[in-house]
């Protein structure tokens, strides 16, 4: 797990976990397997923490044979996570399903793809998400027969660990929930772009160009400056 996954994990914890009862509140991963770092390790003590994954290892509880059809029952988790996973699903749109399926009424699904990484199989590597697909997710939800809702999305900025940029997504079972939720990681940090919620109208933090984007750009007016600056250093 990169550092910034772990990161919006940790703030999605801390901004919702609060908000459940201490000592009764589930959670449930999916695609647990401890790769240089966990969700679990972020996971407030008092929530009864389940790993899952297709294949046995380090965090993983409850293996599974099939990712479209989860082992556990109706509303069994307040909590669904699943980070840096989405991107290896070939149908993330039937898994998208399967968390619905498996949260309670007031529950959330916390969703960490890439919006943009390099090409990584595991054992396929299929998507990229961007700022408009937290709302496509939950249109995906309410046309299959749920009343969700998006608190919030945003693609996370990368920081100083990497090239990654992380596509963040807050989905409420039952959108008639949301105010058992009053605070926002969008509230409380500013080191994302084109973010979403549901308690501000538009775009937060709108910018067109990809940090990588940004970042090109910026290096490309820097050497036409030093480009500039040498040629006029030498003629002299």
């Amino acid at each position: 797990m990169h550092p910034s996954a772990l990161r919006n994990a940790d703030r999605f914890f801390k901004t919702y976990a609060p908000h459940k009862p201490a000592g009764s509140a589930r959670a449930v991963d999916i695609g647990a397997q401890d790769v240089n770092g966990s969700i679990r390790e972020v996971c407030p003590p008092g929530i009864e923490y389940v790993g899952v994954d297709f294949v046995k290892g380090k965090g993983v509880d409850v293996v599974i044979d099939d990712p479209y059809k989860l082992p556990f029952a109706d509303e069994s988790f307040d909590f669904v996570v699943s980070s840096s996973c989405f991107e290896h699903s070939e149908m993330f749109w039937l898994l998208v399903l399967e968390l619905l399926r498996i949260t309670k009424p007031d529950g959330l699904i916390y969703v960490n793809a890439p919006s943009n990484a390099d090409f990584h199989r595991y054992p396929v590597d299929c998507w990229r998400f961007y700022p408009d697909s937290g709302n496509a997710l939950v249109n995906w939800g309410r046309r299959s027969g749920y009343s969700c809702s998006l608190l919030e999305s945003y693609i996370s900025d990368q920081g100083d660990d990497g090239m990654v940029n992380d596509f963040v997504a807050v989905i409420l079972k039952d959108g008639s929930h949301a105010a058992r939720y009053p605070q926002r990681i969008t509230r409380t940090h500013s080191d994302f772009h084109n973010g979403f919620n549901d308690q501000e109208p538009g775009i937060l933090r709108h910018e067109p160009r990809t940090e990588d984007q940004r970042k090109l750009l910026r290096f490309k007016t820097w050497r036409k400056r030093a480009k500039a600056s040498l040629k006029q250093m030498f003629s002299r």
